[in-house]
């Protein structure tokens, strides 16, 4: 009976580990070449994004002028669609998460965030947003940075000339890892 007892502990400890929500305050992550920033709202709502980015917390702007861009309902077009690059990073992110991380996020999703140079159409840099007391909560900064290194490089746009007169291109997604 002792040794039951002992084995179902183990089991809840394991269970309770990858549980662990890494995301609860606004804090830095200072990892094996890599530094992460996680900013918490007070909504509960986090963005997780890698310290040397440039282009969070700024708008888009046209390079020209320094007026803020602003995208509406109209769409302006700042890059060409490409069913092949979409394709791709879905799979990128589909790829990142473990079969068990994946069965403890099943029916989440969160919002992946590029940050797209305007020049040469390569994404510039990522963030993440969803909540603290999600799912995705529990996913450690690691399987985040892989998503961002893997959409750095291989994911790119064909850009319109519109898209050109930025400073930089905005284009985020929503998406449930499967």
């Amino acid at each position: 009976m002792r040794t039951l007892i002992i084995i179902s502990m183990l089991f809840c400890v394991t269970y309770l580990h990858a549980q662990t929500n890494y995301y609860t305050t606004t804090k830095t992550f200072y990892e094996s070449g890599y530094t992460y920033q996680c900013d918490v709202a007070t909504s509960k709502s986090v963005i997780l994004y890698n310290k040397s980015n440039k282009w969070i917390n700024t708008y888009p702007v046209y390079k020209s002028t320094g007026k803020n861009f602003i995208q509406t309902d109209a769409g302006i077009k700042l890059h060409e669609l490409d069913n092949v690059m979409r394709s791709k990073r879905f799979s990128i992110v589909n790829s990142a998460f473990s079969a068990s991380e994946k069965q403890r996020i099943k029916g989440h999703d969160f919002t992946i965030i590029m940050y797209v140079n305007s020049s040469t159409g390569k994404v510039d840099e990522v963030s993440f947003d969803f909540v603290n007391f999600g799912p995705f909560a529990t996913i450690p900064v690691s399987v985040y940075r892989k998503i961002e290194t893997e959409i750095k490089n291989n994911i790119w746009f064909t850009l319109t000339d519109e898209g050109r007169k930025l400073n930089y291109i905005y284009y985020w997604w929503g998406q449930e890892p499967k």
